[in-house]
């Protein structure tokens, strides 16, 4: 199978590169700054922000799959244009689109919001998040629009990045006590989502970890499995900074997770050991 990852060199991107590459796959991934390390991969210098870029990269690599894992947090052209021109760029070639979104297009309001929940951001970001998702359906109704929340796993994700830097003193701040998501290992998320393309799924798919955790909860489950001291953590509320943003997203991912063979873990489970 052809297989385009579009931002290929980030975490999430850099997990479907190595297992597209295992599973003998003919891999393209894009970057914006610097290629990633892996070799057998075509790598493939890309601004998702310029529809004439995406659509030539797409003429020339024409794939059979693409997996768009590009967004930035305060970029609305790069979160919601990229998508679209993604989308076209899918159109345009052919083949199957999983667009990777995120909870961040809830507010919390609700207990829990499954795949048939209609989208209320209240952050910029979520707002961009919604967007791309609604510019994808437009374009191509056939896609997979996977939401998925805090990505870890591996020891190579930002939010793990700081709970050791706040364990080990090199780095001040706090961890959330009253923001929850439903962490999902990168691992897990990257075969999901190959299940996702090669199945012909389609539609809104929630995929996210098993269990609803803090950011301070999480931080001790990484702390514990890093061997750090987790009573070292600083705690803080959410609700008492200016932050935009939802404070408790849990996704419901039972109908997804009936149609997949890839087990999506709780935190709780997959920190419990060195490594993962």
């Amino acid at each position: 199978m052809k297989v385009l990852v579009v931002g290929g060199s980030g975490l999430l991107g850099g997990e479907l590169v190595r297992l597209c590459v295992a599973a003998g796959h003919e891999v393209g991934a894009t970057y914006l700054t610097r290629p990633g390390a892996r070799s057998g991969v075509e790598w493939l210098a890309l601004d998702v922000r310029s529809r004439a870029e995406v659509g030539a990269v797409f003429d020339a690599f024409r794939p059979e799959v693409t997996v768009n894992t590009a967004y930035r947090t305060a970029d609305w052209a790069v979160t919601a244009d990229g998508a679209a021109h993604v989308a076209l760029g899918v159109s345009r070639a052919g083949g199957r689109l999983v667009h990777v979104s995120s909870d961040a297009v809830f507010s919390g309001a609700a207990k829990s919001y499954d795949e048939t929940c209609v989208p209320d951001p209240v952050s910029p970001y979520g707002a961009a998040k919604a967007a791309a998702e609604t510019a994808v359906r437009a374009v191509l109704p056939g896609a997979a629009i996977a939401r998925t929340s805090l990505i870890v796993g591996n020891g190579g994700s930002p939010h793990e990045a700081f709970v050791r830097s706040l364990a080990t003193g090199r780095a001040g701040g706090v961890l959330f006590t009253d923001d929850v998501r439903c962490p999902v290992h990168v691992a897990d998320l990257a075969a999901a989502l190959m299940e996702l393309a090669a199945g012909g799924l389609s539609g809104i798919r929630h995929v996210a970890g098993a269990d609803a955790l803090s950011r301070y909860e999480l931080g001790v489950l990484i702390a514990r499995r890093d061997g750090l001291d987790a009573a070292r953590l600083p705690t803080g509320r959410r609700a008492d900074t200016d932050l935009t943003g939802p404070l408790d997203v849990r996704l419901d991912c039972a109908a997804t997770q009936r149609r997949l063979r890839t087990r999506l873990r709780g935190a709780r489970e997959f920190l419990a050991s060195p490594g993962s």
